[in-house]
């Protein structure tokens, strides 16, 4: 199983904003970061707002903050809302189609593998990924001062 790039910078863009909680950013900044297209990254900005996981200020001291605690911020519900297609083989979405459907345990097996999958990532939040807060910080070159003690994800102000 692959996630799709989507998820992937969906993800990356939530731990850019939690690990810079205190400030709003652009989406420029985020995308030179990571390397990412600035137009694919407002996709995704924009349906996080969508959902209630960011929001956007206006404004000369405007930017993207997260719109709720890192804490709440789930990862298991991040990656089931953005991953547009679960199905681990063409089965899952018809299995009528499968020649060995009545008798096929595959089937069976990569529906727990994926449960399991999602068990995991349901276990994580968003503060839980930038725990290391200092150090994310250091790497994705953001200026530590300011941020709400060492290796913590803090709150929303």
């Amino acid at each position: 199983m692959r996630l799709t790039a989507y998820t992937d910078y969906t993800l990356r863009t939530l731990m850019y904003l939690a690990v810079n909680v205190e400030r709003g950013v652009t989406i420029g900044a985020i995308a030179h970061t990571y390397r990412i297209s600035e137009t694919h990254l407002t996709k995704i900005v924009h349906q996080l707002g969508v959902a209630g996981d960011i929001r956007t200020i206006r404004g000369r001291n405007g930017g993207i903050l997260l719109g709720k605690p890192a804490d709440d911020i789930n990862l298991g519900s991040v990656v089931r809302r953005t991953e547009p297609d679960m199905d681990m083989v063409a089965c899952f979405a018809d299995p009528d189609r499968c020649a060995i459907g009545g008798a096929c345990v595959l089937q069976s097996a990569l529906h727990q593998a994926l449960a399991a999958f999602l068990a995991v990532l349901d276990r994580y939040t968003l503060a839980d990924l930038v725990a290391p807060r200092q150090r994310l910080a250091a790497l994705l070159g953001i200026d530590p001062a300011g941020l709400a003690g060492p290796d913590t994800a803090g709150q929303m102000p």
